[in-house]
């Protein structure tokens, strides 16, 4: 009934979960929540546990090369008269794995190449060879690399299929050699795919905190994007309106500063708010029953008390994400300031009327000299 930009404390709370039009969850602010929430944060954590990739393994379509030593002349490719041809090897033409998988060496026939490691192909190429040759050692080595590739895409300096370094390499040597962020900034954002699953991180976070850094492994796929990132600010602050980070991260009461704080006039302290979205493994890990939201986002209202000297710890680990939505309900002695200036609006309404009718009357009464202007004059000093 009376003019407010939000909803009271009370109703958030006390609405039956029937009568809310989406069924949404309140959870108060704890240190055991905001470090819980601080572990679900978006970082590319979910593959520090990777270990280094593994030796690099042919593929299909992959140039190698072969060079087979034989320990002395006359054996099966070396000719018995030393002089002919120097030293005691011969190198294969290069040639594509192919098809099927498989190489094809002299006197070996087809060797399997494809998912195999340089080492695991001269073995195999050793064992064809050893009854036949002089104790035949072999080398081979990957030519030119058409699988085992990274690509990298976005808003780098040169997207495009990078071959996988032989050497382990993290993430940002990957970056790197694709020339680096286009445009690095607090909105950048770098999202890792590895066979089906992604994880998602701001750019920085890979310089600030290292866990981020992960190894990169062969066939991975690295996205550099721009989002900007946001939060709307309502109630009683110094300002109502979308406010943008201007940093990778940003924590609640960083927020709350760069919305004019708190309006100390107006608002409770206890009654600040933060609407987000969380998935429904967040969510679950906060102890919500999560049977009665339908989707994988449950709507969840976070409820901080500034008015305990230790919420503004809780304030500074609150992490905020984009397009999250802060709220802060006016005080309840506010409230109810609005609903006496409501009540005496409507006694002004009613008795203004009367005044003028008396007044009218007694000016009647004036007129006609018969009137005891002690009325007139009552009427002018109530106003």
């Amino acid at each position: 009934m009376l003019p407010a930009d939000g909803p009271a404390p009370l109703k958030m709370y006390l609405t039956p979960p029937a009568l809310r039009t989406i069924p949404y969850s309140v959870v108060h602010l704890t240190p055991d929540i905001t470090s819980k929430l601080a572990n679900a944060v978006p970082r590319l954590t979910a593959f520090a546990d990777q270990q280094k990739p593994e030796d690099l393994r042919f593929g299909i379509g992959d140039i190698v090369g072969v060079t087979v030593f034989e320990a002395n002349s006359g054996g099966l490719f070396i000719p018995l008269e030393a002089g002919v041809r120097p030293g005691n090897f011969v190198a294969f033409p290069n040639q594509a794995v192919k098809s099927n998988g498989n190489i094809t060496i002299p006197y070996a026939g087809a060797i399997r190449a494809n998912g195999r490691t340089a080492l695991e192909v001269e073995t195999a190429i050793v064992n064809a060879l050893k009854n036949r040759a002089i104790e035949p050692q072999v080398i081979v080595t990957l030519v030119e690399q058409k699988t085992s590739l990274i690509s990298v895409m976005g808003e780098v300096g040169h997207p495009g299929r990078l071959p996988a370094s032989a050497t382990s390499e993290r993430i940002l040597d990957v970056i790197s050699r694709a020339g680096g962020p286009a445009g690095p900034g607090p909105d950048e954002w770098v999202l890792l795919d590895r066979k089906g699953k992604r994880a998602l991180a701001p750019f920085a976070a890979l310089i600030d905190e290292p866990i981020n850094n992960v190894f990169i492994h062969p066939n991975d796929t690295i996205y550099l994007f721009r989002q900007p990132q946001t939060f709307l600010a309502f109630g009683a602050l110094g300002s109502q309106q979308q406010i943008p980070f201007g940093a990778w991260r940003l924590s609640l009461a960083e927020a709350l500063s760069k919305a004019g704080g708190l309006n100390d006039n107006v608002a409770d302290p206890a009654s600040i708010f933060i609407y987000r979205g969380e998935t429904r493994e967040i969510a679950q890990d906060m102890d919500i029953d999560v049977s009665k939201f339908t989707g994988p986002i449950v709507p969840i209202i976070y409820n901080l008390d500034l008015r305990d000297p230790s919420g503004y710890f809780l304030a500074t680990s609150f992490e905020m994400r984009n397009k999250d939505v802060i709220y802060v309900s006016n005080s309840a002695s506010v409230e109810t300031t609005k609903f006496m200036a409501y009540l005496n609006t409507i006694n002004q309404t009613i008795n203004d009327p009367i005044s003028t009718a008396t007044n009218v009357y007694a000016l009647k009464n004036v007129i006609k000299g018969a009137g005891n202007t002690a009325i007139l004059a009552g009427s002018s000093l109530n106003h």
